[in-house]
């Protein structure tokens, strides 16, 4: 477990280390910077999952599985809010099922946590969920990232996913989401990108989102309005800090 300063989570759990960059968002992600610097300091599983391309790190596709860190919540006894896979996306195609049913008995095996799962390839979760050896674990949020309108189809599959609540991460949000439908999506998480290529966020972008939330139910939390220097640009949308939770919704 690794304490985190993610405002919406409280410490990240990683059974997965190395990605793919998938679309737009995946462009300046923070992991893989982190990656690079971990596998700097030797740590074994990060090894090869980055490679240096123009003065960045860059995902090279390589996967590493992390069997011996299957258990580690179980041995957390204070309750917490656990990002899975900060590092990675469990439901790449190179994750197998198998492991995945894995991470779901360690889950199951752990009621007094709340796990949020962020994936970019919410079809690949919504096949793997819908067999019977999945069950819908209330203490399991399941989410899907969308950075601007050119992935708003990614709520779709998110929808067909089973779950007891289902979000969606608008960051970094890096264009309109304009007629985005939010209906059976629990709770929206909006974030402009930070570092030092973060590309800007136009506030109307915000606007749209916050509107959908109140159309369609849905707790509206935000991040981060990003920059070279998020802790300067801080976290207030229309005067005030938006920090709502899903509420639990029976499984759908």
């Amino acid at each position: 477990m690794a304490e985190t300063s993610i405002e919406w989570t409280d410490a990240t759990w990683n059974p997965v280390a190395g990605c793919t960059i998938a679309t737009a968002g995946c462009t300046n992600c923070y992991a893989m910077r982190m990656a690079a610097r971990l596998e700097a300091m030797g740590v074994d599983k990060y090894v090869g999952t980055t490679r240096k391309s123009g003065g960045r790190a860059k995902w090279t596709g390589k996967i590493v599985l992390d069997p011996g860190a299957l258990a580690a919540p179980t041995t957390w006894r204070k309750p917490r809010k656990v990002f899975v896979n900060s590092m990675s996306d469990l439901f790449h195609p190179d994750v197998p099922v198998d492991f995945i049913s894995q991470v779901w008995v360690t889950m199951a095996a752990t009621p007094h946590h709340t796990y949020q799962i962020l994936t970019k390839r919410p079809e690949r979760m919504a096949e793997v969920l819908s067999v019977a050896e999945f069950e819908v674990l209330p203490n399991v949020w399941l989410g899907t990232s969308v950075e601007d309108g050119r992935v708003v189809h990614r709520l779709d599959s998110l929808r067909q996913v089973p779950a007891a609540v289902r979000f969606v991460s608008f960051e970094p949000l890096i264009g309109s989401v304009a007629g985005a439908e939010l209906l059976d999506i629990h709770w929206a998480i909006v974030g402009g990108e930070s570092g030092p290529d973060a590309r800007p966020i136009n506030p109307t972008w915000v606007d749209e989102i916050h509107d959908a939330c109140r159309r369609a139910g849905s707790a509206f939390f935000f991040k981060q309005w990003g920059g070279k220097n998020k802790k300067a640009t801080g976290r207030t949308y229309r005067d005030q800090t938006w920090d709502e939770l899903p509420t639990f919704s029976p499984a759908c």
